[in-house]
């Protein structure tokens, strides 16, 4: 992408279409204005729920094989196109372009395990000769299309997040309405240029702009609409939760990601994953390290190594190749960020570096001796900051670990694999990695968390189950002459 302000249209149903009212995107970087996308309407809406409603049948009556041709050709093309989309990726939202470059090598898996679970979508035979009178039966399930899905997606990955709802609602046979950030479209816009591309039929899939405070009650509410699948704040998705009706949810809200380092641990590896886990995207990720428990023996020792490597972070403009760590999505975030950490400094914790804000971005930031009681321990920081505390042993690492209302994962670093199997048992996260950081993940895995963290689970081969459901088939047989 140049720094020419372009004019993008949204999809509706296969359709190219402007708007007379506009949303600018804007470069968090310089906070330049990149280009200018379609307000929705409710109108707007309706429109793409009534092409969608047609969509399902043209989707459902999609062969396996042209399901699998299609997301195997949006894959080829997006590969053809990886700099374009990196580019797009880099330059809307916070990522740098070597993150950004992983996301979209992240969602071309994503696709390809799509075509590949479109191919594995199958039932079984249903023994119903094991109820007594029914030795006459025989019969089997098999899974059929869920219908109109409507998605919501955050900024913080914008491509590979979409990838994650379309991929697996294509592999279903279902139709699809994105709605993407509006501070970060334009990926979204991208991965549908690559569908249509690719053969997708027009009316299966649409993406659209809008305010949510203009458009979300339509999207959600609306009785056609048979699941949503949304990513985003706990808050959001307590709103969506209370207002959808009768509809399948399926939702990863965020979390306060913990990990435990004991005293046998690799303090090397430690210290890089979890630098890394905390600073990955400006720290704007939902994976990201928020708090480590660390073994009082190894304490100081790693704290100081911690420190001496987030010093070392690079700071500045995402498309330079040396950048580590670019700004937060907005000013506005970066200020929410400053107050939190002013607020807990306030109540007594330790800043050991960081803790300064130029414009959008905010310095890599490590704080000790922060209050149980601070909202920075509690609620999600979704940005570069992690918070260290000092334990004796692994029980009060994993109650402290669960104090909280989140659980989407966590990490754990030891040698000792009886120490390894009592986290694996007592934390309550839908996900756990031993001796690494709690943001890891592939694309393949079930992805979700417990408590507020979540419904459901992602992953390709599980976001097929979500967007599918099960259909018995019994036949009665004639007696046997």
């Amino acid at each position: 992408m140049t720094s020419t302000m372009v004019m993008q249209s949204m999809l509706l149903g296969g359709e190219w279409v402007t708007s007379e009212r506009t949303i600018d995107v804007i470069d968090p970087k310089n906070a330049e204005v990149i280009a200018k996308v379609p307000a929705a309407s409710v109108e707007d809406v309706k429109r793409a729920i009534e092409i969608g409603i047609e969509g399902t049948k043209i989707a459902a009556s999609l062969s396996t094989h042209e399901r699998i041709s299609i997301l195997t050709k949006a894959a080829n093309w997006i590969e053809k196109r990886h700099d374009l989309f990196a580019d797009t990726i880099a330059k809307e939202g916070s990522k740098t372009i070597r993150e950004a470059r992983k996301e979209v090598s992240r969602c071309i898996q994503t696709i390809r395990l799509s075509a590949e679970e479109a191919r594995r979508l199958h039932g079984e035979t249903i023994s119903f000769d094991q109820m007594p009178g029914s030795e006459d039966r025989v019969g089997y399930y098999y899974r059929f299309p869920i219908g109109l899905i409507v998605a919501i997606t955050p900024f913080n990955d914008p491509l590979n997040l979409v990838a994650h709802k379309i991929g697996p609602a294509i592999a279903g046979g279902n139709a699809v309405i994105v709605k993407p950030a509006t501070v970060t479209p334009l990926s979204a816009f991208l991965l549908a240029e690559a569908f249509m591309e690719a053969g997708l039929p027009k009316k299966v899939l649409s993406v659209i702009t809008g305010n949510a405070s203009e458009i979300g009650d339509e999207l959600v509410t609306h009785p056609a609409v048979r699941m949503i699948s949304f990513t985003g704040g706990v808050n959001a998705g307590e709103a969506i939760a209370k207002k959808a009706g009768l509809k399948k949810l399926g939702m990863e809200l965020g979390s306060n990601s913990p990990c435990i380092v004991l005293e046998d641990a690799n303090l090397e590896d430690a210290v890089e994953a979890i630098t890394s886990g905390s600073f990955w995207a400006a720290g704007q990720n939902c994976l990201g390290v928020q708090r480590v428990y660390i073994q009082e023996g190894i304490y100081e020792t790693f704290t100081n190594q911690l420190v001496a490597r987030t010093k070392q972070y690079r700071v500045g403009d995402k498309l330079l190749e040396e950048t580590d760590m670019g700004p937060l999505i907005t000013e506005k975030e970066a200020i929410r960020v400053e107050r939190l950490v002013n607020d807990a400094r306030k109540l007594g914790a330790t800043c050991l570096c960081g803790g300064e804000r130029f414009s959008a971005y905010y310095m890599p930031t490590v704080l000790t001796n922060v209050p149980a009681e601070s909202e920075i321990t509690r609620e999600e920081i979704f940005g570069p900051v992690v918070l260290l505390d000092c334990v004796k042993e692994l029980d009060e690492a994993i109650e402290k670990s669960n104090a909280v209302q989140y659980g989407l994962q966590a990490g754990i670093f030891t040698n000792d694999i009886n120490q390894a199997f009592r986290a694996i048992k007592s934390m309550d996260v839908g996900g756990i990695m031993i001796n690494d950081s709690s943001d890891y993940r592939i694309d393949a895995m079930p992805f979700g968390g417990v408590k507020q963290s979540g419904l459901g689970r992602e992953g390709v081969q599980f976001s097929v189950h979500e967007m599918t459901e099960p259909k018995v088939v019994c036949f009665k047989l004639s007696k046997y002459s």
